[in-house]
């Protein structure tokens, strides 16, 4: 075998690129991922979120009440009436890394973005970036593009005009392709940084955006009258929650560092948790276990923290274990006097608690039963192909995922080409039970279901999950997505948690394969198919793949792999939950009827 021919590697080889081409170069150590903004995660929206941070850090500080947010044609213009940028660091601020005032606890006390990169990454990855500060009548502007400075000029302004700071940038086309902003998405965004900080004026598009009563507004508008009673809130120095229960399975929670989404929890939303329940013991005077108290609970919590602590790039969850005792403390306080002023409200908790144990009761003469059978299949879960590590590995098993897949050939395919140390396999029979309005006794008794939750580790507890995502891959057909449909109505109606926490995604593989002599493309919707034929020629061969058995390993690969397509299952409203579940697998009612007739009639008329 001949030998390989060794490059030069001398000083010439040495490259030190500036901060913000660096950026550039690997965006996604920077902002997680590009997109094209169909996903409320993609890199837009951290742009976006990156330069409204800082404007609602100045709120925080007592400097400013109102923000103002237009975002157009994917151009967007943020201004805040803070004390802006001092004149002589503008530039600096927004290019040179681990440059700025958040590392001045004097300054900003509670910020998330302490890492000094936030509006440097929206600089070096916007193809238009213009930054202008003013105070007391003076003020600096300058102007970026690609990342490169073209302008940088110092000036006075007319008289009245307000001090604070102007954003304006065009993410970078060539970075993030063909990309939109989803405006409800945008609207989302502005609507919690309103309710986490009440008294913050927000206009978005000429539209005001405020919250008087900050999280209590939050929770009241995401179950809207599906609480057993009225909303309980409480606002500390440091924390704030509000809280209620519903008729639904499960527990569902919005928590927030310094206004960061903490999709994970952390010790801040445990030691919220076990504050709780100690409020409600102490109160009642009687050892309520936690189960009981919790299931049907939905709240909402935030803690301002100094120098929080996260356990992942993302900040997604919390580290920090010093905030755990007066955390709990506080809850439990607040917990106690609310229920001592809130007599209605005490007695209807105390109803819910007493129908959990109820309940559990119950259910654990089910799971006796289903932990007998359990037994016999401990080893070997039926239809499981398992992969070695789990989120109980720690790092190792950070990216674990489990696929659901439908029938033996579909799993076929990917047993070959999965990764077997993060990628787990579970094979459906076909349809599952729609277990709409269906008791949570049902599912355990389902032997299909209770294998899956067997797989997934969440038969005794949803906090032991075992994998990072749940992935359903079944075929695009009109089978495939009944399945799709019955799966995502076993989770909203027993474990919505999982869903709202970000944990259960749709895989998305190509329909059609486009080939000639030279080249393969694969291509995820019609319009693709399209443009591929024009890239290669109307003569190219055109492949519609109905189902993934149809798909060899060897092509099924790439589609697992780093480039997945991935879907979040995300809910707008916990409310409007129950509502569709009813009214899309529920029994057939009359509307369900009308609506499909209608919807086909459209259809055929188009």
């Amino acid at each position: 075998m001949a030998k390989q021919k060794s490059t030069v590697y001398d000083e010439s080889k040495i490259q030190t690129l500036s901060s913000l081409d660096h950026i550039r170069l690997r965006p996604g150590m920077y902002i997680g991922r590009l997109g094209d903004g169909t996903n409320q995660n993609d890199g837009i929206y951290i742009l976006l979120k990156e330069v409204i941070d800082n404007s609602v850090d100045e709120f925080i500080m007592g400097n400013g009440r109102r923000i103002d947010v237009e975002v157009k044609d994917n151009r967007v213009k943020v201004r805040d009436y803070g004390r802006g940028i001092p004149l002589g660091k503008v530039v600096d601020c927004v290019s040179i890394i681990n440059t700025g005032a958040k590392y001045n606890d004097d300054v900003f006390q509670f910020s998330v973005g302490l890492n000094g990169v936030g509006t440097k990454a929206v600089n070096a990855l916007s193809s238009s970036f213009r930054v202008m500060s003013v105070r007391d009548g003076e003020c600096a502007e300058a102007v970026f593009e690609n990342g490169k400075l073209v302008s940088n000029k110092k000036g006075k302004v007319k008289e009245n005009v307000k001090n604070g700071t102007y954003v304006e940038f065009v993410p970078d086309p060539a970075l993030f392709g063909d990309y939109t902003f989803n405006q409800e998405f945008v609207e989302k965004r502005i609507w919690n940084y309103a309710y986490l900080n009440a008294g913050l004026t927000l206009v978005y598009n000429g539209q005001k955006i405020y919250s008087e009563n900050g999280l209590l507004d939050l929770l009241s508008k995401e179950i809207e009258g599906e609480s057993i009673y009225p909303v309980g809130y409480y606002k500390g120095k440091q924390l704030e929650f509000s809280f209620s229960h519903t008729n639904a399975y499960g527990e569902n929670y919005f928590s927030y560092v310094n206004g960061q989404y903490t999709s994970d929890g952390g010790t801040h939303l445990a030691a919220f948790k076990e504050g709780f329940l100690k409020g409600v013991q102490e109160f009642y005077r009687k050892a309520y276990k936690s189960e009981d108290v919790r299931d049907g609970m939905i709240a909402a919590v935030t803690v301002k923290i100094k120098e929080p602590v996260f356990e992942s790039q993302t900040k997604n969850k919390l580290g920090n274990t010093d905030v755990r005792s007066w955390i709990v403390n506080e809850t439990k306080s607040a917990i106690v006097d609310y229920l001592h002023r809130n007599a209605d409200a005490a007695q209807k908790l105390e109803a819910k608690i007493q129908a959990n144990e109820k309940l559990r009761t119950e259910l654990n003469s089910v799971k006796k039963e289903a932990k007998e059978a359990a037994r016999k299949i401990s080893l070997k879960i039926p239809k499981l192909s398992d992969c070695k590590y789990h989120v109980e590995d720690g790092p190792k098993g950070a990216n674990s995922m489990i696929f659901l897949t439908e029938g033996d050939s579909a799993t076929g395919s990917m047993t070959h080409c999965r990764d077997a140390m993060t990628q787990a396999l579970f094979s459906l029979r076909g349809k599952v039970e729609n277990m709409c309005g269906r008791k949570r006794t049902d599912i355990y008794k389902n032997q299909e279901l209770f294998n899956l939750m067997m797989a997934l580790g969440i038969e005794q507890d949803v906090a032991n999950l075992r994998y990072s995502k749940i992935i359903i891959a079944t075929d695009a057909d009109n089978d495939g997505c009944h399945i799709r449909n019955l799966l995502l109505t076993f989770f909203l109606g027993f474990f919505e948690e999982l869903v709202t926490s970000g944990k259960v995604f749709i895989l998305e593989t190509p329909l059609f394969r486009v080939r000639n002599k030279k080249d393969t493309l694969y291509c995820y919707s019609e319009a693709e198919r399209d443009e591929a034929l024009k890239q290669l020629g109307s003569t190219a061969e055109v492949t519609r793949f109905k189902g993934l058995g149809e798909i060899s390993p060897k092509e099924f690969g790439p589609f697992i792999g780093e480039d997945m397509h991935l879907v979040p299952v995300e809910v707008q409203s916990i409310a409007n939950v129950p509502k569709l579940l009813e009214f899309y697998m529920g029994k057939n009612t009359p509307q369900r009827r009308e609506f499909i007739v209608n919807n086909l009639l459209e259809e055929i008329d188009a």
